[in-house]
């Protein structure tokens, strides 16, 4: 730097309001700014600078006197007798950079939030702990949540006031309200935060087993009652707006109608598969879908693309496949791998997190959706007026397009012909559109979300017999078990080479259940024995052994206010519904009675919202339909027409079942999978064995019966 910022004696005058940082920080970010070249020093430098999270360093230049999360902050709250502001968002979050722009950025709004207050800014994307106590918290408060997630504390860590965003003079008015009310009233604000506390207490970690419940498909029926009455019969998913993919659970829709034959839970699913992929929310060019529409009609997204969204989406499109054979299901999914491979993939293996919905304009301004939307104009100079106007009329492209005058591309008329005639169009169109200022990308790697990821690419590489989506999906686990671990207990965060962070249950259940996937497409014994490792220190440090279920954090790790036990789900399943599932399905494998025990005691934990409201726990109604079926245990030996053989087993929606191919003779799959042991290659040919809960088939080399056998459901009525 030419000119070099001396942070010792600066940034304290820098900060208007702010306390003089202890000496030793003062070298750690002397040091870090320095490194950090540019051509003059930024005006203001906070403790954030020194942090790791994408998010958090977009505030390490403001004013305001940041600090990460963490007991010195709280420490220094009790000392000043200040309240805490918490400030939670994530690096892609829209309104978390306007209010960064308009409010963390301005220095009276620094003064003020620096004299009387704490300042904490959260990730919410590496302490889902911190984000999930305190939202509920928010929705208690507001009836409302949503980021950037701003809630006043006391230096207990007590919530007592909350908002989303708030506009800079709202935001000031709202800081003085709340400066008076702590020096006016603390006896109000005791009560007041004592009291949300116990109420956040109770929603957070009330579920307990009964062991005394056995599942039944009550909830099942009652789940789908409750989605026939909520579904848009013209648009797909939910009724209403905003839309997001996760509020029409399909692969639960899919596994229904498979047990009862319900065709129009089957039409549920398929038509908001439809709509999805002609709206705007998927990507047209580029493969991968935005985070949510804001309309009815999916057809004007939110810009922002997850990591999570997409994984999620890619199963439910395979499934979808193997259940209805629609060719264009399988082609969604194989757009989303692409675009996972081509735009999100760290060179070392994992998956980055996210990519933001702002994107610069022509005056270098943020502008949400820029990069993604079109002007007939744009379109005609880039492939011709001819190729254009049809590119334009096909996506909806028109003069006054929704956004500012432009227009998302979608499908008014979806036709498959059409679409493919189109394929040289959009490849050009993508080109130059990559030549635009891109969305920012957060590349951060996510143990739970990787999971998420090494779960797609392993079931769509099986179903669509794809070895490059395999081997994708391997290089994720690895880069997850040998880089996201340490002392056998994986790290949340991976980033620029090294680790950070204590993992959640969602990690340990995401990445469990990938691994599980993985070993059913690759057969290699590893991920099995890296998956019973996992769920060992899951079992030892987060299971609640006498309620049932698992906490969200490990039992030596910090709670904020509660110890939640998480059970909704959400845009991301819960770790409680995911870990259900892999017990069970680890139980099949292994046929080890304690995983299907400890299964039922997660089931039984959240009996009472099961039996009332189903529709919360959706991916947890997965596991409960496993468990109310007989377990396909499908063995596969080596030999001569194999493709041919699996080809059925590639194709045939049957979720409750696994896959181990195995080499003749090769005596280690048996070590972990009972059902491997003594079975042989008939005549060379290779030789599929299919069992439902050790009961068996005869041995088959013919494609035709093994479909046969495969394809056999177990209706609820006969259970």
């Amino acid at each position: 730097m030419k000119a070099l910022l001396l942070v010792a004696s600066l940034v304290p005058a820098a900060l208007p309001g702010a306390e003089r940082f202890p000496e030793a920080l003062h070298a750690q970010l002397e040091a870090a700014v320095a490194t950090g070249g540019g051509e003059s020093p930024p005006a203001y430098t906070n403790r954030l600078v020194l942090e790791a999270s994408p998010y958090l360093r977009q505030h390490a230049h403001n004013p305001v006197d940041w600090r990460p999360w963490g007991p010195a902050a709280f420490a220094d709250a009790r000392r000043l007798g200040r309240p805490v502001l918490v400030s939670i968002g994530y690096s892609t979050c829209h309104w978390c950079h306007v209010m960064e722009e308009e409010s963390f950025a301005d220095p009276d709004v620094a003064r003020v939030l620096n004299q009387h207050f704490v300042a904490i800014k959260v990730d919410r994307e590496t302490r889902p702990d911190v984000d999930s106590v305190y939202m509920t918290a928010l929705q208690g408060l507001t009836g409302r949540g949503g980021w950037p997630a701003n809630l006043w504390l006391t230096p207990d860590a007590e919530p007592f006031y909350g908002g989303t965003y708030f506009p800079r003079e709202h935001f000031l008015q709202v800081l003085r309200q709340i400066h008076d009310q702590w020096t006016r009233d603390p006896d109000g604000v005791a009560r007041t935060s004592q009291q949300l506390r116990e109420r956040v207490a109770l929603q957070l970690t009330a579920a307990r087993a009964q062991t005394s419940w056995s599942p039944d498909p009550a909830p099942l029926e009652r789940a789908a009652r409750i989605y026939r009455r909520s579904f848009d019969a013209r648009w797909g998913g939910l009724a209403g707006a905003p839309k997001f993919p996760s509020g029409l659970p399909v692969r639960w829709l899919l596994r229904w109608q498979r047990r009862t034959g319900d065709r129009e839970v089957r039409r549920m699913a398929s038509l908001t598969l439809e709509r999805m992929a002609a709206g705007g929310i998927r990507d047209q060019l580029g493969g991968g879908f935005h985070r949510y529409s804001t309309d009815a009609q999916w057809r004007v997204p939110h810009f922002e693309k997850m990591l999570y969204d997409n994984a999620l989406l890619t199963i439910d499109y395979v499934e979808a496949w193997q259940a209805t054979g629609r060719d264009d299901f399988a082609a969604v999914a194989r757009e989303i791998l692409d675009y996972l491979a081509r735009e999100m993939s760290a060179p070392e293996g994992g998956f980055y997190s996210a990519t933001d919905a702002d994107s610069a304009g022509p005056d270098g301004e943020p502008e949400e959706g820029r990069y993604f939307t079109w002007t007939p104009a744009e379109i005609v100079a880039a492939l011709g007026p001819e190729a254009g106007a049809a590119v334009s009329r096909y996506y909806g492209v028109v003069e006054a397009g929704p956004l500012e005058g432009r227009s998302v591309l979608y499908e008014p008329r979806p036709d498959s012909a059409s679409r493919f005639a189109l394929a040289a169009e959009r490849e050009a169109l993508r080109a130059v559109r990559s030549r635009r200022p891109a969305p920012l990308r957060d590349e951060k790697v996510l143990a739970a979300w990787n999971g998420l990821a090494v779960s797609a690419f392993a079931r769509a590489g099986f179903a669509f017999g794809e070895p490059a989506y395999v081997a994708r999906s391997r290089q994720a686990a690895a880069l997850v078990l040998s880089e996201m671990r340490s002392d056998g207990r994986l790290r949340r965060v991976w980033q620029a080479g090294s680790s950070s962070g204590p993992a959640f249950l969602e990690d340990y259940a995401f990445v469990i259940a990938g691994l599980l996937d993985l070993h059913e497409a690759d057969s290699d014994p590893r991920w099995l024995r890296e998956a019973i490792a996992l769920q060992r220190v899951l079992d030892r440090h987060y299971a609640d052994p006498e309620g049932g279920g698992y906490f969200k954090t490990a039992d030596d790790h910090e709670a904020p206010l509660v110890r939640e036990k998480p059970s909704r789900d959400g845009a991301v399943p819960s770790g409680n519904s995911v870990a259900a599932l892999n017990l069970l399905r680890l139980h099949a494998l292994t046929g080890d009675q304690a995983y299907r025990a400890r299964a039922g005691l997660v089931l039984s934990a959240f009996r009472e919202t099961l039996e009332n409201d189903p529709a919360r726990v959706s991916e947890l109604l997965l596991a409960l339909d496993f468990a109310l079926e007989p377990t396909q245990e499908i063995v596969v030996v080596e030999g001569a027409g194999l493709d041919a053989l699996l080809a059925p087993l590639r194709e045939t929606y049957a979720p409750s079942r696994f896959v181990l191919v195995v080499a003749p003779g090769d005596p280690t799959p048996a070590e972990l999978v009972p059902a491997a042991r003594g079975k042989l290659a008939r005549d060379g040919r290779a030789t599929a064995y299919v069992c439902r809960d050790r009961v068996c088939d005869a041995p088959t080399s013919d494609p035709a019966v093994l479909r046969e056998q495969v394809s056999r459901v177990t209706p609820f009525a006969t259970r």
